[in-house]
């Protein structure tokens, strides 16, 4: 049984305004891009911390891409 006075996770908070946020808000705004697809990939924690930002990220796995051709190379 829920304590009186508490909400639901699913409600919001009395700050939101709905009908603010819908007057301000653009329909279709990211519908392009989601169409075009994307090239997320969620990160596990432990990997977050070793690579701080999409810089490292990326310069890692090229890296990787350079090793695999190498080893390719010598099979």
């Amino acid at each position: 049984m829920k304590k009186p006075g508490s909400r639901s996770s699913d409600e919001l908070c009395p700050e939101y305004d709905l009908g603010e946020l819908f007057r301000k808000g653009v329909r279709g705004k990211y519908a392009k891009a989601y169409r075009s697809g994307t090239n997320l990939v969620p990160l596990d924690p432990d990997v977050k911390r070793v690579f701080r930002d999409e810089k490292a990220v990326n310069d890692a796995r090229r890296l990787v891409i350079q090793l695999q051709k190498v080893g390719r190379a010598k099979a």
